[in-house]
């Protein structure tokens, strides 16, 4: 059963130590919070992290849907615990809402990331590049999805402003009314491969999702008359079974994707600024007012757009930041565990001395 959710010889001999210990493999299907529906070779079970899982594994190494898992089966219950987390092939992931630096998975495993924005008013390009940055990034392939090509006034510039931005990622404009596009979204789906549809709230993932099943299998809401965006109906990320083989990763819609660890995904997503960089005189340029800088001609020329300049650097410079806090927290940490050494030093050293003196 497991083999139609991706499970294969390789996965198989890795997990092979773990089955000598009694666990039994499953991947992650559905994930609510701490509690998790893990489909099996005996079928799908309710799980738990086991207590040890808890403590030892940092939020980022807690399972996600799509992850491949070991658990401990209650048969008798249809219940489990998860002891266990494979390796991930591929992961796309943004920062958590926090104060922390906390990575957050959002789909392990997948093949295939589907970047789910509207054609109506919900189109936005600096978005788009954020979502692209993410998915090079993952180690998925990308694949713009443009949904409601039906509510456009103007598809063919939203599908030409796609292209340009997109690179190397295919663009694909889809209506769920008309039928547009649904066959070019199944010819990149495969048995046993998995592609997540990612996107903000209101894009049309869901309805993507039954249009591809054939019948209705995740909720939708109706477009809001005010700002022709949908309402969110996605509370939690799911990964279906198609007919024909393939799975799709539906996922909530986000408000904002902050990007974590994503430089050689920005490189790919700018390869255009990248190569005017590489070209110009300097290779510390700073593209200010440095001679002979190619970025600065570009954008004077009118062949660099102004608004993906400072959208490049805007991510950059989220980069850069994330970075130099990771750093900070690295330092502090390591000054809070010499603190703590030389504590311990010196009770030692004072315990020795009473130890003596008693003698």
């Amino acid at each position: 059963m497991i083999e139609r959710y991706g499970w294969s010889d390789a996965l198989r001999h890795d997990f092979a130590p773990h089955a000598a210990q009694g666990l039994v493999p499953g991947r992650v299907i559905i994930q609510r919070r701490s509690h998790y529906v893990v489909v099996t070779d005996q079928g799908e079970v309710s799980a738990q992290l086991s207590g040890r899982f808890v403590r030892e594994a940092r939020e980022a190494g807690h399972p996600a849907v799509g992850d491949w898992v070991g658990l401990a089966l209650r048969t008798e219950e249809g219940a489990a615990t998860i002891h266990v987390l494979m390796p991930r092939r591929t992961a796309f992931t943004r920062k958590a809402a926090d104060r922390e630096q906390t990575v957050q998975v959002v789909a392990a495993n997948v093949d295939t990331a589907f970047l789910v924005t509207a054609m109506n008013a919900e189109f936005n390009a600096r978005r788009l590049e954020r979502y692209l940055a993410s998915a090079w990034q993952s180690g998925a392939r990308p694949v713009v999805v443009l949904t409601k090509a039906d509510l456009s006034d103007d598809p063919d510039t939203a599908v030409a402003e796609a292209r340009r931005l997109s690179g190397e990622a295919p663009v694909i404009a889809v209506s769920c009314v008309t039928g547009q596009g649904l066959d070019d979204v199944r010819a990149l789906l495969r048995p046993a491969e998995t592609a997540v549809l990612v996107g903000s709230s209101g894009a049309g993932k869901s309805t993507l999702v039954n249009a591809l099943y054939g019948q209705t299998v995740m909720s939708t809401g109706e477009i809001r008359e005010n700002d022709a965006r949908g309402r969110h109906t996605t509370t939690h990320r799911e990964l279906i079974l198609l007919p024909d083989g393939a799975l799709v990763l539906d996922t909530p819609g986000m408000r904002e994707l902050a990007l974590m660890d994503a430089g050689e995904g920005l490189d790919a997503t700018f390869e255009d600024i990248e190569a005017l960089s590489a070209a110009c005189r300097f290779n510390d340029c700073g593209h200010t007012n440095e001679p002979g800088c190619a970025v600065r001609e570009a954008l004077t020329a009118g062949t660099l757009d102004i608004d993906r300049w400072q959208g490049f650097q805007k991510l950059r410079g989220e980069l850069a930041l994330l970075a130099s806090k990771e750093d900070r927290g690295l330092r502090a940490a390591e000054r809070r565990r010499g603190i703590a050494a030389s504590k311990a030093v010196k009770a030692a050293k004072k315990t020795r001395g009473k130890d003596e003196a008693a003698s």
